[in-house]
């Protein structure tokens, strides 16, 4: 197949967020030899930021494991350096005009947990992950991102397991592995992404109003200090496991699985439409 706006072989995939999980789509698409737009909000509220295609946006540039993203000014720019092999992050919290970005793919990979503003008319193949979305109304494929024996399946019908609005347990821990902002403000760390801490040691505040681990773990993910908050927004995640020694910088299994997923989908997509294609 070839996408006639960017004049390369292989459907172009714009991806409708750049947090973890997004990166991890991204990971697998470039890997499959497909180019890949990511399209971001002006203030990112991505956690794990190591691991993220989104931290382009105020870093200008962020290499994960070799994938680069770099930011560009707008989808002329996108093109070419989609066209060069990195991701270009864009800001624009809306989709782009197909005028402008003619995209064979769109991934909503918001994970906002319900449709916004995504519809199974925004390209020939629209995926999205996690719930709130179903398949055949809100978009053609859906990809499961609850950790289980489910996680990266695609339905072409239905919808995800629902939203449990408590994160999965990792190494015997849920809820409490996630901070929340005790008001709104800016956060203000002490701690890095990276970083081994105690239960009880302060990690940083939001406008004076500290925030303490609540275990002993590892620190996997910070929001930018840059960033605006509401009280009760997450902005950063504790993991409990002892083994993680440099993953920080490393793209996760579940979103390594997802992205799984979305290559399915587009590869299913492929090969259904070079089928309903006339022979000569």
């Amino acid at each position: 197949m070839t996408d006639r706006s960017i004049g390369v072989d292989g459907p172009l995939c714009l991806l409708r967020g750049g947090g973890d999980l997004a990166t991890g789509v991204a990971w697998r698409l470039t890997r499959a030899g497909w180019p890949v737009v990511v399209c971001e909000l002006p203030a990112p509220l991505t956690l794990r930021r190591t691991v993220a295609l989104s931290t382009a946006v105020t870093d200008g540039r962020v290499d994960v494991e070799g994938l680069v993203g770099r930011r560009v000014a707008d989808a002329t720019e996108a093109a070419a350096i989609a066209i060069a092999g990195e991701v270009p992050v864009l800001v624009a919290p809306e989709l782009p005009d197909r005028d402008d970005l003619a995209s064979d793919v769109v991934v909503d990979a918001r994970l906002a947990k319900r449709p916004l503003d995504t519809t199974i008319d925004d390209a020939p193949l629209v995926v999205a992950l996690g719930p709130g979305f179903t398949a055949g109304v809100d978009c053609h494929a859906v990809v499961e991102t609850m950790r289980g024996h489910h996680l990266g399946r695609v339905r072409w019908e239905g919808s995800a397991a629902p939203d449990t609005g408590t994160p999965g347990r990792v190494g015997g821990r849920g809820a409490e592995r996630v901070l929340r902002a005790p008001g709104e403000g800016r956060a203000r760390w002490r701690v890095a992404i990276g970083d081994r801490v105690e239960d009880g040691q302060v990690l940083g505040d939001v406008d004076g109003v500290t925030v303490t681990a609540p275990f002993d773990g590892v620190v996997r993910g910070l929001i930018a200090e840059s960033v605006e908050v509401a009280a009760g927004l997450k902005i950063g995640d504790v993991d409990p496991r002892s083994d993680l020694d440099g993953t920080h910088h490393q793209i996760s299994d579940k979103a390594l699985a997802v992205g799984g997923g979305v290559v399915e989908a587009v590869l299913t997509w492929l090969a259904r439409t070079r089928r309903a294609e006339p022979t000569a």
